[in-house]
């Protein structure tokens, strides 16, 4: 695992676009319903537990945050939509702000979307998709918490959300994810070095 995800550390929230860090480096952003296992999947990914508020009440988090890596790069997680209990003018305000972001972003690199492998492509991740293929943003589907399936129910569902998407001519890779058991960890963190563009020598060394 690269030793720069290790180095996360929590770097501000925004509730506007205008209170976002200057629009340079490198940005990866996390998105996914409130309760698709967002924050799990970024504790996972990074091996920090606390990093990203968890929450029994899916929606807790209404913020985009921040968690800076370097100087360089930072991954931010996007407000969980969908599931939360707030008022349809907050829900309408959240959803121009996120496709603002996507569209307008220029350190944008990629965006991780968690979907739960046992209710995938929900009306809003097509269109969180759809957002991001319109901005030409490249996409990355976590499958999360795919230890709730037998071995051959996640393959059917991996297949399954390919098919659907080729048929709505969105385009996204796609992955199998746990967070709990960290089965597919290795695979999002080459998805994720690619973005980030991490080299050798961009991790710190073994003195740090």
């Amino acid at each position: 695992m690269s030793q720069l995800y290790r180095k996360a550390y929590y770097n501000g929230s925004a509730t506007e676009l205008s209170q976002l860090p200057d629009d340079q480096g490198y940005e990866v952003a996390f998105a996914g319903r409130s309760n698709a296992g967002k924050s799990s999947a970024i504790n996972c990914i990074t091996g920090i537990s606390a990093l990203a508020r968890t929450s029994k009440t899916p929606g807790r988090t209404q913020m985009i945050n921040f968690f800076s890596f370097d100087d360089e790069r930072a991954l931010v997680d996007l407000p969980g939509y969908g599931y939360a209990k707030v008022p349809e003018k907050m829900k309408l305000k959240w959803q121009h702000t996120l496709a603002q972001y996507l569209e307008t972003r220029q350190c944008l690199r990629g965006m991780m979307l968690m979907m739960d492998v046992r209710h995938p492509l929900k009306p809003f991740d097509i269109q969180m998709l759809t957002w991001a293929n319109q901005a030409d943003l490249a996409v990355h589907i976590l499958l999360t918490k795919s230890d709730k399936l037998k071995k051959g129910a996640g393959k059917q569902s991996l297949l399954s959300v390919r098919n659907e998407l080729q048929k709505l001519s969105l385009k996204a890779s796609v992955q199998l994810f746990s967070s709990l058991n960290k089965s597919g960890k290795e695979e999002a963190i080459q998805k994720l070095d690619n973005w980030f563009e991490v080299t050798d020598n961009t991790l710190p060394s073994s003195g740090d």
